[in-house]
């Protein structure tokens, strides 16, 4: 019981099947399998079932969406699958992971699916989703739930923009472009996109035209104090939380299954998850 103890800690730390092996060999003179170790992870399997079915609150004031990619063995392939992951911010003001959701490739449809899962497990209401660009997914949501204010994450804009100027200009256009965001109220802002597109459209027509396009659901956040303003129009909260698991499962390049993902994704949460003590 103890070793089980002992591989299930390391395996949440990241460590391989064939590291724990050597460990396991080396300290308590006691070989495993690698069939031995699997064993003894998918007792964590049921902990993720009873886990990902738990009632969830009524209400929550903002929730972070985003997916991560990891390789894993399908038919015989190597294919890129995707972790879809929420973290929304209780009344409380403290932050919890909603559940992971495992598929092919990140679509608002499946989105959707999560959302519903959402109301089945007794969420009533979202105030605000903080979300990347993904299309369709603001649909996705507000066919769900229809009173939630949905933010792109102002972050993914920038470097998008950024990506597409060149260097001898991106100083100046990055400065000008701070004043967007960063303006006291959205008609400041919308003064300062007007005055960036009077400097750049020439040169950057498609960077400020997608600025345009996107505006309505980038500048939700205008409508908030500063306070709030800045939890929620980026979706850092949850690229921090996916830097932790990227931390913890680096050594696992290709996983075997998806039940490897959601094992070490799990168990990641419950590494981090226990670092959230205080309120955001």
């Amino acid at each position: 019981e103890n070793i089980e103890e002992v591989v299930l800690s390391l395996y949440g730390k990241g460590m391989t099947t064939r590291d724990i092996e050597t460990q396991v060999q080396e300290i308590y003179g006691v070989e495993l399998s690698d069939s031995s170790v699997s064993r003894i992870t998918d007792r964590i399997l049921d902990l993720v079932t009873q886990w990902q079915a738990r009632a969830l609150d009524t209400l929550y004031p903002i929730v972070w969406m985003d997916g991560i990619h990891f390789k894993v063995r399908h038919n015989h392939r190597v294919i890129s699958k995707v972790a879809y992951i929420a973290i929304g911010l209780n009344m409380q003001g403290k932050k919890e992971v909603m559940g992971i959701w495992i598929d092919h490739t990140e679509n608002a449809t499946f989105w959707m699916k999560v959302l519903d899962e959402f109301k089945e497990r007794g969420v009533k209401d979202i105030l605000i989703t903080a979300t990347d660009n993904l299309k369709g997914f603001t649909a996705a949501i507000q066919a769900v739930f229809p009173k939630t204010l949905t933010q792109v994450c102002v972050t993914h804009q920038i470097r998008n923009s950024l990506l597409y100027v060149s260097y001898k200009n991106k100083r100046e256009f990055a400065s000008d472009l701070k004043l967007v965001y960063t303006a006291p109220t959205k008609e400041a802002a919308e003064q300062a996109l007007g005055h960036l597109e009077e400097k750049w459209n020439k040169r950057y027509s498609h960077i400020i035209q997608s600025w345009k396009t996107n505006w309505d659901r980038l500048s939700v956040f205008f409508e908030f104090p500063a306070e709030i303003r800045r939890i929620m129009y980026t979706t850092n909260v949850i690229e921090n939380f996916n830097r932790m698991i990227r931390k913890y499962t680096k050594n696992r390049l290709i996983f075997p299954n998806d039940d490897a993902v959601m094992k070490a994704v799990f168990l990641t949460v419950q590494q981090v998850q226990g670092k959230w003590s205080a309120p955001i």
